[in-house]
Order: structure tokens, then sequence, then C-alpha cells
């Protein structure tokens, strides 16, 4: 699959995410979209993905089904951690922070048990899989 394939597939999968306020067909991995800022162009880029709840937290995983580099989202929310996130109809703005160390490793242990392809992920490159907490960003005063 080519990059305009996966382009195209992501472009249909949130226009029927937000068609139908994130119901449909994602039930059996749970969807969220992830607004970004692009590090290079400052125009906004979203991305359709699974995420897993932990708590008040959203993770996602720049996996890219074992990819030898992470996604560009993952890069983009480098540079600027303050995202947008669409779950279900819900919409709002979140910090992403990149898990590390052994919080990492057992949130990425806890999705393998949940889903066992991101074991087969892991072990199709040779990057350790980026695990992202999304948290929710705090209104601001005033």
């Amino acid at each position: 699959m080519n990059l305009d394939d996966i382009k195209e597939i992501n472009r249909r999968t949130i226009e029927e995410f937000r068609a139908n306020g994130g119901a449909g067909p994602f039930a059996d991995r749970p969807l969220l979209l992830l607004t970004t800022t692009g590090r290079r162009s400052g125009r906004a880029h979203t991305a359709p993905m699974m995420y897993l709840r932990d708590g008040d937290r959203l993770l996602v995983f720049a996996s890219v089904m074992g990819a030898p580099r992470h996604p560009d989202w993952y890069h983009n929310l480098i540079a600027d951690p303050s995202v947008t996130v669409e779950v279900g109809s819900d919409k709002y703005r979140a910090r992403a922070v990149p898990t590390e160390g052994e919080e990492r490793d057992r949130l990425f242990a806890a999705a393998v048990e949940r889903h066992s392809f991101f074991a087969e992920h892991q072990a199709g490159t040779d990057r350790v899989i980026p695990v992202v907490a999304l948290s929710r960003a705090e209104p601001a005063d005033g």
C-alpha cells in the first residue's frame, strides 16, 4: 500500500467518523481523531488512530504497523504538544506527552494484552514504538 492509498483511507475514515459522531465500524478498535500542527507547515493535520483509556488519559501508539520511522503526527506533537482530540462527538484541546521508561513499557505491555497486533508491530521494527498520553487541557481562565 502506498502513501496515497493510506491518505485516501484516512480521509474516508475521518469523513465517516465525523458524519456519524464517532460511531460506526470502529467498535472493535476504539478510534479517535488527533489533530496536530505541522512542524514545518504550521497547518492542522488530522489522523485517525486507535486509542486505549488509562484513567483520565487516552493513549495512542506511534506504531505505523511497525514501519521503520515514527509517523509525521508524532514528530508534529513533539514540536508542539498542544493537540485537538475528537472522541465520539466530544472534541477538545489536549496536551500530548510521550511516556518514557517503565511507564511506557507497562502501558505498551497492557496494549499488547488487549491487542496482540501491537507486539507484531514492535517486532517488525528496530525503533521503540512510542506510547503517547493525551490529557485534556484545562480551560483558560477568563
